[in-house]
């Protein structure tokens, strides 16, 4: 009942505007100089890939959330134990005596990831379901565990080869890890069947075991931080996994109906994680505030401009996972387009894919990331290190501008078969006076016209031989 009345207050604490949105919560610019500094060069990587991948690749299932017992599309679970929870999960823990990669490439994954233009990679050391894609010493569940059959693998300690890897083309170094670890005793205790993603017991109630799942998530970490070189990014993942003090309306449901707090200790970790490693951002998602370096809304682009750090997860395909069958991958029209709204509007892209159960990524996430890259060599410096400039974006036109020369970018959206017009209208308030302009990867030069009182961006003829199959064109203002 008390944990009732706390929330219950919490809930009447937040102020909801007239429009229904919840009042934001301020963002809190990190304090460290050196996370200060590595927070604006993070600003201006612009994009990333998200990789999900774990023994659940075997089955082609969502990661983890068929675990979860609850009524949700994406925890529904399938084949012969699909009515048994429990027969289910023992064969889900037993992924692991099947789930032998042996087409594992991550020197393949970090060419393709650098070859489209990409500057860091966040990828899943720990999903929900607890099972470890690294070596850690504080469980048996992981992929390198005897019990695994890829243990036998040189390559097994598979985080270590991925950043490896990623760390060899040069792309800076992220560490996805969930707070929850449904397989741990003190998260999920057996005692107690699972009642929806939360812990299972009251931590007030039996706060030696919650100690104890405190003392393993901090000693995971600390393995991450401490045995896999140079990291730039923990990214930490189940935000129901927070401080009472952190709560909104919109994540007071993801506690479940015992509404029961699971307070991680963030303070100590990042305390922990920053002198291991000096200067890494810290992403403890939805939970505003000095743990939450960035911000992360996930499978969309926000409406307005946010004025603090951001980054769009969204997957390539349908999912985060592969499902290893017919999985249905968006087009270089969406990718282009999806970079250049998201950058126009100040923020990151973390472009999500999945390998398949061979340790591979299928022929169309290759085909997709070289098609961005040959975009990217032609008309990257309207993206990288770029601020946002009014209006953002106006229909199928994106502006961005440089911050280290006196130039700005108009990136025109073109549709597959579009033909680019003679003349391509323009806000009014563009500093347009004085430029001269130019066509990216060409040497065709535009102007500007007046005409109906408006101003119009003559293209000229050989601009439209550009067109053919171009997701965009980018024309470069300069003063």
């Amino acid at each position: 009942m008390k944990h009732l009345l706390l929330i219950t207050l919490l809930a009447l604490a937040f102020a909801v505007r007239l429009d229904g949105q919840t009042e934001q919560h301020p963002y809190q610019w990190p304090a460290d100089s050196l996370v200060s500094n590595k927070l604006h060069e993070w600003q201006d990587w612009k994009f990333g890939i998200i990789i999900h991948w774990g023994a659940y690749s075997e089955w082609g299932v969502v990661e983890s959330w068929s675990l979860c017992p609850e009524d949700e599309p994406w925890c529904e679970r399938k084949g012969q134990y699909a009515n048994d929870y429990f027969a289910y999960g023992q064969a889900y823990e037993n992924i692991r005596q099947e789930f032998y990669p042996e087409k594992f490439n991550p020197e393949g994954w970090a060419r393709a990831a650098k070859e489209a233009g990409m500057r860091y990679v966040v990828f899943t050391t720990k999903h929900h379901d607890g099972f470890c894609m690294f070596d850690s010493k504080l469980t048996d569940y992981k992929i390198t565990d005897a019990a695994s059959r890829f243990a036998s693998h040189p390559g097994s300690n598979v985080t270590n080869e991925v950043f490896n890897a990623f760390r060899a083309q040069g792309l800076a170094i992220g560490a996805y890890f969930s707070k929850p670890d449904w397989h741990n005793n003190d998260y999920w205790w057996p005692k107690f069947p699972p009642l929806d993603r939360n812990v299972n017991y009251d931590p007030t109630k039996y706060p030696e075991k919650w100690e104890r799942f405190k003392r393993f998530t901090f000693g995971q970490i600390a393995e991450l931080m401490s045995d896999y070189g140079a990291i730039d990014l923990l990214w930490l993942d189940g935000g129901w996994v927070r401080p009472a003090g952190s709560l909104t309306p919109e994540t007071l449901p993801w506690i479940g109906k015992n509404q029961w707090i699971q307070d991680i200790g963030m303070p100590a970790i990042a305390s922990m994680a920053r002198k291991k490693q000096p200067g890494i951002l810290i992403v403890d998602r939805t939970v505003h505030g000095e743990f939450e370096n960035y911000r992360t809304p996930e499978q969309q682009i926000p409406a307005d401009v946010p004025d603090y750090p951001w980054e769009s997860c969204i997957t390539l395909g349908d999912n985060w996972y592969s499902t290893n069958l017919s999985e249905t991958y968006k087009s270089k029209y969406w990718a282009i387009h999806t970079l250049a709204k998201v950058v126009a509007k100040g923020g990151n892209l973390l472009l999500g894919v999945g390998p398949d159960k061979t340790g591979d990524f299928v022929p169309e996430v290759y085909t997709r990331l070289n098609e961005i890259g040959a975009w990217m060599k032609v008309n990257s410096e309207a993206i990288y290190a770029t601020e946002i400039m009014k209006p953002y974006q106006t229909g199928n036109q994106c502006f961005t501008k440089s911050k280290n020369a006196n130039a700005w970018y108009l990136i025109y959206l073109l549709q597959p078969e579009e033909v680019l017009p003679d003349l391509i209208p323009l806000d009014a308030g563009l500093p347009v006076n004085g430029c001269k302009i130019s066509l990216l990867g060409s040497s065709i030069k535009a102007g500007i016209v007046r005409k109906d009182g408006k101003l119009w961006l003559k293209t000229k003829a050989g601009a439209k031989m550009k067109t053919n199959n171009s997701p965009a064109l980018v024309f470069k203002f300069v003063k």
